[in-house]
This record gives structure tokens, C-alpha cells and sequence, in this order.
């Protein structure tokens, strides 16, 4: 069963509203509907010529004039100036023969009204003044005075056409700012959106580095002490070290595994704005967590945690991203059993962290850049999205210190 549904016609006055309001110069069939114009008005020309002011019916040469004056109304939207100055021509011997006076006025009328809605309004008041001079020397020159009167009425109405074609042109000028002050404001919603996508990108990468880098050094060292305990002494297994390792590394799984769904969840949200679907972040009461977890890869850590109940949750997500990304260095640089010290505490309305190693390994440098990947660019960039600034190096003693500080006003106020 196929449905047609009819196309709804707009409304007369929703016609008249957009005829109003669309430029002239761009409207579709504009020469094809100026032809018809034009027959149309010498239709009503010739009628007023036949019918009306009996005692000036025009001659041949008059009706050729009157005719031959609608012409260029055809191309009135490409050079209106042109066609009205043609009309005029045509118009003052039409005029000057003492031909019906009347007939020929709603071509006028067209051709002014088209110059005014198309030209600057002084150009057009211009123009009109220019008519109305002339009007009055024909008038002068080869009419009757008495007929000035009807000068004066005639021109009332051209007065009226020059007001109402000035008040439309500024009309389609007011709805065309309108149109283009939407346009700019669309453009600036879908920047805005691809702005908001890409930050969300650059949130998931980090996210999947730090949970992935943090899992795998955690996994590799738990490996590493089970495969040393099988290697070192094959006869007299240690099986509770090794079934512990197995266990360590079996937690550190499925804590990855929950944390990386929580991670993913914003891919899984469909028409969702970016930014909307995050799920909870982690935060700084998951630091002991941290540190207990480097205790178990062999890192004598620890740590002093005082901060107040207002932390707002952005600020705490980087916090706990960058200690677990510089405990996780910590663990892999820092030679082994290294001694880690993690301090976080907030002061002069900033949360301040610092995550300090032995630099025990043969390096010297603890952490020092992640092994040429992303873990201090990730850092940095973490500090950065909250308004706070980074410093991580080689401590003067040996070692190596990340520290940090994140203000918490601007924060706070960003997130209202």
C-alpha cells in the first residue's frame, strides 16, 4: 500500500511575505514573470487609453509610444535605471502630444518603484526629485496650466511609491541580516560541536594511555616476579608467591577492565552531544588504590593525601590521571623496589601533588620521559585542561619529581 502525501501550498500572505523579502535580483523566472508584467500592464494601458479621457484618445504615434513604453519593463531587475530612463524617453512625447495622461502611470510607477527597491534611497529620492523637475517643465513648456492639479495628484502617488519601495528594501535587508546572523550563529554551534569532539577524542586518548600504560607495567613487573620465582629455584617451588603474583595480576585485570568500560561508554552513547556521556571520573579517593597497586609491582611507596570535600571532580580526574601516570613511570624507570613518595594536599585555593622516586635504576632519571612516548605530553595536557601548570625532571639529589599545581576557583567556576 503506497501513501502519496499532497504538498501543502503556502498561504497567501506566507506568498506576499516572501515575495516582499527575496531579492529581486535573484528570483527564479524573473525575466519570463517580467514579460507577463509587461503585457499585463499595456493590457491595462490600452483599456485606460480606450476607455478613459475620451477627448485625448492617442493617435498612431501615441499608441505607438504607449506601447512601445512597457517594452523595457522586461528587463526591469537587470538595469533598472536603464528601463526607467527608457520609459521616461518613451513617456514625455507621449505626454507632450497630449495623448490620455493616465495611461501610461502603472508602467511609471513599475519601473520607479523597481529603481527604488534595488538602488541606495538617495539615489532613489534623487531620481524622483529628477521626475518631478521634469514633470513640471513638460507640464510648463506643452501642457495646460490647469492640468497641474492632476500633475500634483499624479505625483502624490510617485511620492507613495518611492516611501514604499525605500521601506522594502530596507525591510529585505533587516530579514537578510536576520538570515545571515542565523547562518553565522549555526556555524558557530557546529564549530563549536567539532570543538567539543575533538576535545572528547583527545579525553579518550589520554584515558586509554594512562589505563593502558598503568595495566601493562603493572602486569609486566607482577610477570616478571612470578617467571623469577619459577627460574630461581625450579626444585623448591614457591607456590604462594606465585599464586599471589597470579592473583595481583588477576585484580589489576579487572580493575582495567571496569575502568576502560567507563572510559568507552561515551563511544556507546548514540546522538549524545560529546561531553555528556563521560560516567563517573575517577578521582583522588582512588589514589590508595594507585598506591597500593605499585606497592604490589615491588615500589616501597608512600603517601600523605589532605584535601577538602570540594574538589571539583575535573580536577581530581587529572590529579589521579597524573599520579598514576608518574607512579606507573615510577615502576618502570625507577629501578628496583624504588622508594616513590606521593603528596597530595590543597593550599592557597590550589590542589598541589607531587610524586618523587629514588631514580635507584640505572638511568638516574626515574621516570624521565616514558620511554619516548606520550606519559609527560599526557601529564602536561591533564594540568593544562583545568587551568594548572606541570613540571617534571631529574631531582638535584638523584631521582626524579613530578609536580603539579591545579587551581580550584577557576575550576569550580567552569564547572557552573
Amino acid at each position: 500500500m503506497h501513501l502519496t502525501t499532497t504538498p501543502v501550498r503556502p498561504r497567501l500572505g506566507e506568498r506576499v511575505t516572501a515575495t516582499l523579502t527575496r531579492d529581486p535580483t535573484t528570483a527564479p523566472h524573473a525575466t519570463r514573470n517580467d514579460a507577463v508584467l509587461a503585457a499585463v500592464l499595456a493590457t491595462v494601458a490600452a483599456v485606460l487609453a480606450a476607455f478613459t479621457d475620451t477627448l485625448r484618445h492617442p493617435d498612431a504615434l501615441g499608441w505607438t509610444l504607449l506601447l512601445a513604453a512597457h517594452v523595457p519593463l522586461v528587463w526591469r531587475r537587470r538595469r533598472p535605471l536603464l528601463v526607467l530612463a527608457a520609459v521616461v524617453v518613451l513617456v514625455i512625447p507621449y505626454h507632450a502630444l497630449d495623448n490620455n495622461h493616465g495611461a501610461p502611470v502603472p508602467a511609471s510607477l513599475v519601473a520607479l518603484y523597481t529603481v527604488t527597491v534595488t538602488q541606495r534611497p538617495a539615489r532613489s529620492i534623487l531620481v524622483g526629485a529628477a521626475g518631478l523637475a521634469l514633470s513640471v517643465t513638460v507640464m510648463f513648456t506643452f501642457g495646460d496650466h490647469k492640468q497641474v492639479p492632476d500633475l500634483v495628484r499624479t505625483y502624490g502617488w510617485v511620492l507613495a511609491v518611492l516611501f514604499i519601495g525605500i521601506d522594502v528594501r530596507y525591510y529585505r535587508q533587516y530579514v537578510a541580516s536576520l538570515v545571515e546572523r542565523a547562518e553565522r550563529a549555526e556555524r558557530t554551534r557546529e564549530e563549536e560541536a567539532r570543538r567539543r569532539v575533538a576535545e572528547e577524542r583527545l579525553r579518550i586518548a589520554r584515558d586509554l594511555h594512562d589505563l593502558l600504560a598503568h595495566t601493562i607495567t603493572l602486569i609486566g613487573v607482577q610477570t616478571s616476579v612470578a617467571a623469577h620465582v619459577l627460574s630461581a629455584d625450579p626444585e623448591r617451588l614457591d607456590r604462594e608467591t606465585i599464586a599471589k603474583s597470579l592473583d595481583d595480576i588477576a585484580d589489576t585485570c579487572r580493575t582495567a577492565r571496569g575502568e576502560l568500560r567507563t572510559t568507552l561508554e561515551v563511544l556507546r552513547e548514540q546522538g549524545a552531544a560529546a561531553g555528556e556521556a563521560r560516567g563517573p571520573l575517577p578521582g583522588l579517593d582512588g589514589v590508595p588504590d594507585l598506591v597500593e597497586a605499585a606497592r604490589l609491582a615491588g615500589a616501597r611507596v608512600t603517601q600523605s593525601v589532605r584535601t577538602g570535600e570540594t574538589t571539583p571532580p575535573a580536577v581530581g580526574a587529572a590529579a589521579y590521571r597524573i599520579v598514576q601516570e608518574a607512579l606507573t613511570n615510577a615502576v618502570r624507570h625507577a629501578g628496583a623496589e624504588p622508594v616513590v613518595r606521593v603528596e597530595v594536599y590543597e593550599e592557597q585555593g590550589a590542589l598541589r601533588l607531587a610524586v618523587t622516586d629514588d631514580g635507584a635504576g640505572d638511568t638516574g632519571a626515574g621516570s624521565s620521559s616514558d620511554g619516548g612516548g606520550f606519559g609527560l605530553v599526557g601529564m602536561r595536557e591533564r594540568a593544562r585542561s583545568v587551568g594548572g601548570t606541570l613540571d617534571a625532571g631529574p631531582r638535584a639529589g638523584g631521582g626524579f619529581e613530578v609536580t603539579a599545581v591545579l587551581p580550584l576557583t577557576g575550576a569550580l567556576e567552569g564547572a557552573g
